[in-house]
């Protein structure tokens, strides 16, 4: 089985609403200083707040550092479409 297909497992750990670390992940879609979008094991993920940034990258683990002023960590099972994900996105997680 190559490495690519390997479900991980999905952890988020938030401190102090400061830092995050996030597991299980699968691609980070967009992100802005507002607002993280990730699509993870168990679903999409938004992360929203100020001042956000990723700190550390790793799809190969799987692995996004988070830091910033963490306001709202929502999820969907929606996955993403090619073409209207951002549309799409936008609306469910409004």
């Amino acid at each position: 089985m190559e490495d690519a297909q390997i479900k991980r497992q999905h952890k988020l750990v938030v401190n102090n609403r400061k830092t995050s670390l996030v597991t299980g992940v699968l691609d980070v879609l967009s992100f802005d200083l507002n607002e993280i979008l990730l699509e993870t094991e168990q679903g999409m993920m938004m992360v929203k707040g100020t001042d956000l940034h990723v700190n550390r990258l790793s799809l190969e683990k799987g692995e996004v550092d988070l830091s910033g002023n963490i306001d709202t960590i929502a999820y969907s099972d929606m996955k993403p479409a090619a073409k209207q994900g951002g549309k799409l996105l936008a609306r469910l997680f409004h």
